[in-house]
């Protein structure tokens, strides 16, 4: 470092070098020069830094004007060559103790060197010393210099390659902490780096604080908070979405619709449509009345809840906000979703009321929405109606319109009907998507004309594949072509055809899916579409696979369909409820019940969620019962087909398990008789029955002989006991023996006062005595822990062994029922008994 100042306490010592720097009094000699030593400097900001440099701090008086004004100027030269070298602490401490001494500071700014200082600040930026730049603008800023005085082009340019070094690096939070320093200094940020690129980074990086703190430095920050929050709904994070909308309630006074309609918008792109119900809702609290914007974004993110949207509309109309064609729009999309063709139509004649008044245009959107209401409800001739008044009021379709129009007819199986709208369509110059086009496709493959879908689909390829097929149709040139096209079916669609001669189509995966169902039970045709989707550069998907998996199902193929169940794993693509559901079905209907549990248990196994037809396929996979195993099979399915919140048809699972318990008695026409006699009586909804019939079954209850009937009518109480009795029989088969008596406990069911426990007890003795032949004793519980048992009897000489099997019971014994008992020897004499020898 060069020489220094050394503040005495009566004089200022100046360098010795007196050709570059001016002195006070050219007549007089300078002084004595010191020894080129460099003593410390003193602390600028020392309270005595005054009283040690008295010539600065006391009055100007006459001479002493011109000696102070060379004074500021050989300090002002010694700051400036002190920064040139890039000593900018020095820099700062010389400025400091100048202002300190009462010079003003414009005095001293102006007295610098300007070019050197901005040297210096560049040179230490190029270092990468960016911490110790800004920690000496931010002294100098302190005790009054502003810092963009000490800036010149290159320095701004300097600090702009900063930026975006930090920018490519992935510094961010690094950068925001520049900015705002920077910022605080007045320097305008958006001259540094582009500010998309910043928030870029910053939603990249999941770091929503940031951005929110970056565009607070930023003019038109509210335009920058709806970029964050819009460009987070697009990654699909609400939550940090939500964290930069609840920010830019924290930094603006001043309501903004555009950021309430923009975080409403992402709530339902991201699926939280609860939480635009919960931002509504604090808008109203906070007395914020919003705009039809706000309104029509909210409505149509709840578009899905007909009520809720409803219930906005009405508000809005309570609010004084009028609504607008959108607004329309949407509450006919609701209709839409939910069914409500009914609605829709009221809706549609209300805004055709407000079109004939000039109050209100319909649009395309309008038009197209209640079309696709009666698409959905297979209304095809009033969609077709609809599309005459589009026409009378000068709106012309759209792509969309058209594709609505094409499905109305075929979901109603009008192929001819389709086709000639497609016609349409082209000639007034719409040209249709690979949507529209697959519409079609559909049609045919539903209404079975798969050899029609299939030429179709190659006139569509391109004009060369359309002359090749038109020149020889018989030659079969097409690579997917079904074996029974023919010449015939050629000249009958070739009025069809020319129409799409030039059509721009290009394939998707839903149009190869569509193909492959085409195909029937051709298994080789349905694969080689399939790889033929895979050179045009398509993968298979679910959907492709499962159709696969089908397909050999119609053709019996068992086994391959299990094998395209394995090659659909190994090619990537695990395989979803979807595919285990279509490989099920197909071992249901071919008679191989064992592998569609296994693969039922597969799925549990690889935590993939059985849906309502994978339940309902299995139940119903059985016509009737054979064994206790197969019971427990699908008991067990029905339990967890509850437990997964789905609502079962009980009534046919009940049949199969009547039959089955039936299956103890011999005698075939006393069940027949009394089968037929309870058929109302199974139709409860919930079935308590089949409750208690898994639990008894698949708790070992044979061990503990305990069956509990309350809350059970006389039939399901029947169907109980036949259960257990069933399996104590399969049971004994297997060489395990019965070891104690059986205790029924009985009890009437609560919704049926006529069915009271005595009438129970008349039907289990009926069952148990004269058709099976047992021998059982009618026995009352008291109201003490010790059952009242008689000691002589040999099974009830276990009374501590049996309280304590009690207490395991499916559904808990209520104290005072009556109980039953059937008595071990005469099971076991039931057990040994032939057929021949049953009651």
């Amino acid at each position: 470092m060069r020489e220094l100042v050394i503040l005495g306490s009566s004089s200022i010592v100046s360098p010795s070098n007196t050709s570059s720097t001016p002195y006070p009094h050219h007549h007089q000699p300078p002084p004595n020069p010191k020894p080129k030593t460099k003593p410390p400097v003193p602390n600028p900001s020392s309270s005595t830094l005054q009283s040690r440099t008295p010539f600065l701090s006391s009055p100007v008086r006459g001479d002493s004007t011109t000696r102070r004004s060379s004074l500021l100027n050989y300090y002002a030269h010694l700051a400036s060559r002190l920064a040139g070298d890039g000593h900018l602490h020095d820099f700062a401490m010389v400025a400091e103790s100048v202002i300190a001494s009462g010079i003003d500071v414009k005095q001293f700014v102006a007295a610098l060197s300007l070019a050197p200082v901005a040297s210096g600040i560049s040179r230490n930026l190029r270092e990468g010393n960016v911490e110790n730049v800004v920690e000496v603008l931010r002294r100098v800023e302190q005790f009054g210099i502003p810092p963009l005085k000490l800036f010149d082009e290159v320095v701004i340019e300097d600090f702009k390659s900063e930026c975006v070094g930090k920018v490519k690096s992935g510094e961010v939070e690094e950068l925001v902490d520049l900015t705002e320093t920077l910022s605080g200094f007045g320097f305008l940020i958006k001259e540094l780096v582009e500010p998309d690129t910043v928030i870029k980074l910053c939603i990249e990086q999941r770091k929503p604080k940031l951005a929110v703190r970056y565009v607070c430095v930023l003019p038109r920050e509210r335009i920058l908070f709806c970029t964050i929050i819009s460009e987070f709904g697009h990654k699909g994070d609400l939550d940090s979405a939500l964290v930069a909308y609840e920010a830019y309630k924290g930094n603006c006074s001043v309501p903004n619709m555009y950021v309430y309609r923009t975080i409403i918008d992402v709530c339902g792109r991201c699926g939280g449509y609860m939480k635009s119900r919960h931002i509504y809702e604090d808008l109203l609290n906070q007395k914020i009345t919003p705009n039809i914007y706000v309104f029509n974004s909210l409505m149509n993110v709840n578009a899905h809840d007909l009520g809720y949207t409803l219930h906005i509309y009405k508000n809005m109309q309570d609010l004084g906000v009028k609504a607008d064609v959108a607004t329309y729009n949407i509450l006919l999309k609701a209709c839409c979703l939910a069914g409500r063709v009914d609605l829709a139509q009221d809706i549609y004649r209300e805004v055709k009321q407000l079109e004939s008044t000039g109050l209100l245009k319909l649009d395309v959107f309008t038009y197209c929405t209640i079309i696709k209401v009666f698409a959905n409800a297979k209304l095809w001739q009033t969609a077709l109606k609809i599309k005459e008044d589009m026409l009378s009021s000068g709106v012309k379709p759209n792509t969309y319109t058209w594709s609505s129009l094409i499905s109305a007819c075929a979901n109603a199986g009008l192929v001819e009907q389709a086709i000639q709208l497609f016609e349409e369509m082209i000639q007034s110059g719409c040209k249709p998507n690979s949507q529209c086009c697959n519409i079609l496709l559909h049609a045919c493959v539903e209404a079975c004309q798969y050899d029609r879908a299939f030429r179709l689909f190659n006139s569509w390829k391109g004009t060369h594949t359309l002359e090749s097929f038109t020149e020889d149709a018989d030659s079969n040139k097409f690579n997917i072509l079904t074996a029974d096209d023919s010449g015939s079916n050629v000249a009958s669609d070739s009025y069809h055809l020319h129409f799409i001669k030039k059509l721009p189509f290009t394939p998707t995966s839903t149009t190869y899916n569509i193909l492959m169902k085409a195909c029937g039970s051709d298994f080789h045709h349905a694969k080689a579409i399939m790889d033929e989707m895979k050179s045009v550069g398509l993968s298979p998907n679910h959907i492709s696979w499962s159709i696969l998996i089908d397909i050999c199902g119609s053709s019996g193929n068992v086994e391959g369909a299990l094998q395209t169940l394995k090659h659909m794993r190994m090619a990537g693509v695990e395989p979803d409820v979807v595919a285990y559901t279509t490989a099920i079905k197909v071992c249901v209907e071919n008679k191989k019940l064992k592998q569609a549990f296994l693969l039922f248990a597969e799925m549990k196994r690889y935590q993939i969620k059985p849906n309502l037809v994978t339940y309902n396929t299995l139940l119903r996979a059985r016509t009737r019962y054979g064994s206790l195993q197969e019971v427990q099979q699908c008991l067990s399915v029905y339990q967890d087909m509850r437990k997964a919140g789905y609502k079962s048809n009980d009534y046919y699972l009940k049949q199969l398990l009547e039959e089955w318990c039936e299956g103890v008695i011999q005698d075939n026409n006393k069940s027949q008789e009394f089968a037929s006699s309870k058929g109302t009586e199974l139709g409860r909804p919930h079935s308590l029955l089949l409750e208690k019939v898994a639990a008894y079954l698949q708790s070992s209850v044979a061990e503990s002989l305990v069956i509990d009937l309350h809350g059970l009518t006389k039939v399901e109480a029947r169907i109980v006991v036949l259960a257990v009795l069933r399996m104590i029989k399969e049971n004994h088969t297997l060489g395990q023996c019965v070891e104690d008596d059986v205790w029924i406990t009985l009890g009437g069911h609560k919704s049926h006062p006529a069915e009271n426990t005595s009438e129970v007890k008349d039907a289990i003795c009926e069952l148990l005595e004269n058709e099976l032949g047992l021998e059982i004793f009618p026995k009352f519980t008291v109201q003490n822990k010790a059952d009242s048992v008689n000691s002589d009897d040999r099974g009830l000489n276990l009374a501590g062994k049996f309280k304590n099997r009690i207490m395991v019971s499916p559904t808990r014994r209520p104290i005072g029922l009556p109980r039953l008992k059937v008595t071990r020897k005469s099971l076991q004499d039931w057990l040994q008994r032939r057929p021949s020898e049953n009651i």
